[in-house]
């Protein structure tokens, strides 16, 4: 049977893993796009700012902007927003550029009427009405949100924790394993827990792979 895929406006509750992405229409940095067109083939990780020209936000959006490289790596496209016009953007792109040599070379969404940060889920009002808390949408290449990050307005992101959990992803859709605690490129995986006596027996007879118990086994890929 094919499991059936729900949007968050079907469900009418905020985006949650394993929903498609809403689809939405929209002006950025690098033209307009459509999220369901967007970086076709590829994973995406859409992630917001509350605002341009302040100082978390112009450390975030450089770490993506130093990164990006490690984001092409992974077949992955960025995609950042915040609820600012077209032009703030441009200019704070600019600024930054001057200012650190630093340029943040990839779209901007300028959500000026919170239409996509109210479709994400990343206008919450006890934290502000005006400004998206800092979200992370990780986006499959079939448009399924994988993963979501929210942080708080005054906390930063980290940016190995955002690199690290993409390829756990990609890792765990490969190779059809679980990835563990600290997991990094190059430590073992986690091979799926026996779901039958069969499974069990031919688990405990298998040498190949490192038992710690009989449901928990790791291994090399």
């Amino acid at each position: 049977m094919n499991e059936e895929l729900h949007t968050p406006q079907e469900l009418n509750s905020m985006p949650r893993i394993g929903d498609i992405a809403p689809d939405f229409e929209a002006i950025t940095t690098k033209g307009p796009i459509k999220m369901s067109e967007f970086a076709k083939d590829k994973w995406t990780v859409m992630f917001s700012h509350p605002a341009d020209f302040t100082p978390v936000c112009t450390t975030e959006m450089s770490g993506f902007a130093e990164r990006k490289e490690e984001f092409d790596a992974l077949n992955t496209e960025l995609l950042g927003l915040s609820i600012d016009s077209i032009h703030a953007h441009l200019g704070w792109v600019q600024n930054v550029r001057e200012a650190t040599g630093v340029y943040f070379d990839f779209p901007i969404i300028a959500d000026i009427d919170m239409k996509v940060s109210k479709l994400y889920g990343m206008l919450q009002p006890n934290e502000s009405e005006t400004a998206a808390v800092r979200a992370v949408f990780f986006i499959d290449p079939s448009k399924k949100i994988r993963l979501i990050m929210y942080y708080p307005l005054n906390v930063g992101r980290n940016m190995n924790e955002i690199l690290r959990a993409l390829e756990a992803l990609q890792v765990s859709d490969k190779h059809k394993v679980a990835l563990p605690l600290d997991w990094k490129k190059g430590d073992k995986v986690i091979c799926p827990a026996p779901k039958s006596l069969n499974d069990l027996n031919t688990r405990l007879a298998d040498h190949s792979v490192e038992k710690v118990t009989w449901y928990l086994a790791k291994k090399n890929i």
